[in-house]
């Protein structure tokens, strides 16, 4: 069985390769990525030499309509993880997420529709809790797959598109659609500019951590290992034309999570913690800044069967780890040069 996952030498895209050769030994992994900023070889380096007769790597984009074509004609499933993701990025220039996240995504979909009929086909479109928006949750409320959209930022923007496009891609041509939507994710090899990355690398480093606003946003954190295999599980089992929700019911405000990450440095480390405190600034609040998210998972449970393991603590001290173990990855100095070894 091949399976083709689009943006695989990104930040989940990565760890869902992994994750897929290891648990299934029927399967080949096509692995279709561009090479854009945030994408990275190295996230792969040991697969390309375990896996060598199962793992191909082919340079592209999502939008070659050719090449998709080719690759999508003889994979029985695509997770497409292909997408511009940073909201910064897009209030400053959407067009790349227009044309990689709604474009790219037509693309496909569009290939997908020379699938013959087969009940293994799917095609799971990998979205994002984002797409919910500026909805009003209160203190209580609770995202679910049935909420209406209401993105607030060109990203968001983009990717309830790309939703829209692959359930009318269901409903129009009988397309095994499966659409999922996701908490936020945190792990080891996320790109540095995403919150919890960004906040032990500035640490470390003895430089400002920046907040936005009051730092009160609340946010739900998975594990990226959780997400992957709640994705492998709704591949499965899920029923096509069918939205689900993947959340961990872990919600902290900025602050708060924070707090929780220079808990763990100081631990490690032996540092007071208001030693890393002392660092962290309020920078003005960030255009369309969502004040609330939270995911109803209870679909995912009821017709999946999934649950997350890992918990935040373990899920965060293995990033933390990570992060002072790889120094090479993230240009994080050496403990002879850390800051609080200068002070």
């Amino acid at each position: 069985m091949q399976i083709l996952v689009t943006g695989g030498m990104g930040f989940i895209g990565s760890h869902l390769i992994r994750i897929l050769l290891e648990s299934f030994p029927q399967v080949k992994v096509v692995n279709l990525d561009i090479l854009a900023y945030a994408s990275n070889p190295r996230n792969l380096s040991y697969v390309r030499s375990i896996f060598s007769d199962r793992y191909q790597f082919v340079p592209g984009d999502i939008c070659d309509a050719e090449l998709v074509r080719e690759l999508v004609a003889g994979s029985q499933a695509v997770f497409n993880l292909a997408a511009e993701t940073h909201v910064d990025r897009s209030l400053q220039d959407a067009d790349n997420f227009v044309r990689t996240n709604v474009l790219g995504a037509n693309c496909l979909l569009q290939a997908a529709r020379a699938w013959e009929d087969d009940p293994r086909r799917r095609f799971i479109q990998v979205s994002t809790d984002e797409v919910y928006g500026a909805l009003s949750l209160e203190e209580t409320g609770l995202f679910r797959e049935t909420s209406p959209l209401c993105p607030s930022s060109p990203y968001s923007a983009s990717k309830a598109g790309a939703d829209m496009l692959a359930l009318a891609y269901h409903r129009s041509f009988g397309l095994p659609v499966i659409i999922t939507r996701a908490c936020n994710n945190y792990g080891p090899h996320q790109y540095p500019e995403k919150f919890i990355p960004l906040m032990i690398n500035k640490a470390v480093n003895g430089q400002e951590l920046p907040v936005y606003g009051d730092g009160l946003h609340v946010r739900e954190w998975m594990f990226v290992k959780d997400h992957c295999r709640a994705l492998l599980a709704v591949w499965q089992k899920g029923e096509p034309g069918q939205i689900y929700n993947i959340g961990s019911g872990r919600r902290h405000n900025n602050l708060e999570m924070l707090d929780i990450i220079i808990n763990i440095m100081g631990k490690r480390y032996s540092i007071e913690v208001d030693e890393f405190r002392r660092l962290i600034r309020h920078a003005p609040d960030r255009r369309g800044h969502d004040r609330r998210y939270a995911l109803d998972s209870g679909r995912l449970e009821r017709e999946i069967g999934f649950r997350p393991s890992v918990s935040l603590e373990d899920g965060l001290n293995q990033t933390v780890n990570w992060h002072f173990d790889h120094p090479d990855w993230w240009n994080i100095d050496n403990n002879d040069q850390q800051w609080w070894l200068r002070r």
